[in-house]
C-alpha cells in the first residue's frame, strides 16, 4: 500500500491563505503597508492575534503573482507612469540627494500606490523651504520608524496624479544608508535606465 505524503501543517495553510489575502487587499484596495495588509488579512480569515503572520517576502510573492494574473497590463502601464514621474521629481530636488524606494522600485507598485523617495539635507527645512519657495504644497506624514535610522521628517505631496511620500534624512546619514541593511534604493541614473530598459 502506497504511503500517503505527509500534509503540510495547518499553520503553514494559514500562513499561505494570510499572504494571498494581504497580496490581493495590497492589489485592490491600495494598503501600501506590508503589516496593516498581514494583520487586516489576518482578521478577515478569522486567525488568532498569536498566529504566525507570513513575511513581507511572502506577500510580495503572492502580490507579483496577483498582479501578473490579474492586472498585468494595468499594472505595467501604472508602473511606468510612476517610474516617469518618480524621475522627474527625483531630477527636480537633485540637490537633495534622492533615492526611490519602495513598490515603485521593486515593481509590486499598483492602482494606488505612492512613489517613495528618500531625501538628504542639512535640515529637513531646507527641503521644506524649496518646496514652499517653488509653490509646492505638502502635509507631514506620520513617522512610524523608530531609531537612528528613522527619518527626521515624513512629508506627503501631490505631484501630477501620483502621490509622493519623501523621508528626509540628515546628509550624513547617506553614507550609513549605503553602508546598512536597507530596502534596495536607487539614485536618479538608475531610475532612467529602469525606464529605459
Amino acid at each position: 500500500m502506497p504511503r500517503r505524503k505527509p500534509s503540510a501543517p495547518p499553520s503553514s495553510h494559514l500562513r499561505q491563505s494570510i499572504a494571498s489575502a494581504a497580496a490581493r487587499l495590497m492589489a485592490e484596495d491600495g494598503i501600501g503597508d506590508y503589516g496593516q495588509a498581514k494583520r487586516k488579512a489576518a482578521r478577515n480569515l478569522g486567525a488568532a492575534e498569536g498566529d504566525a503572520l507570513p513575511s513581507n517576502e511572502e506577500v510580495q510573492a503572492e502580490l507579483r503573482a496577483y498582479q501578473t494574473l490579474f492586472q498585468d497590463d494595468e499594472q505595467t502601464q501604472r508602473l511606468r507612469e510612476l517610474r516617469g514621474t518618480a524621475l522627474e521629481a527625483m531630477d527636480f530636488m537633485a540637490e537633495f540627494r534622492p533615492y526611490l524606494t519602495g513598490a515603485v522600485l521593486d515593481g509590486t507598485a499598483g492602482r494606488y500606490a505612492e512613489i517613495e523617495i528618500e531625501l538628504f539635507a542639512d535640515s529637513a527645512k531646507d527641503v521644506e523651504i524649496f518646496l514652499l519657495s517653488h509653490d509646492i504644497s505638502y502635509d507631514l506624514a506620520a513617522n512610524r520608524q523608530q531609531g537612528p535610522d528613522a527619518p527626521e521628517t515624513r512629508l506627503h505631496l501631490d505631484w501630477g496624479d501620483a502621490g509622493i511620500l519623501l523621508s528626509i534624512y540628515p546628509f550624513q546619514a547617506e553614507r550609513r544608508h549605503k553602508a546598512g541593511p536597507h530596502p534596495a534604493r536607487a539614485r536618479t541614473e538608475a531610475v532612467a535606465a529602469l525606464l529605459a530598459g
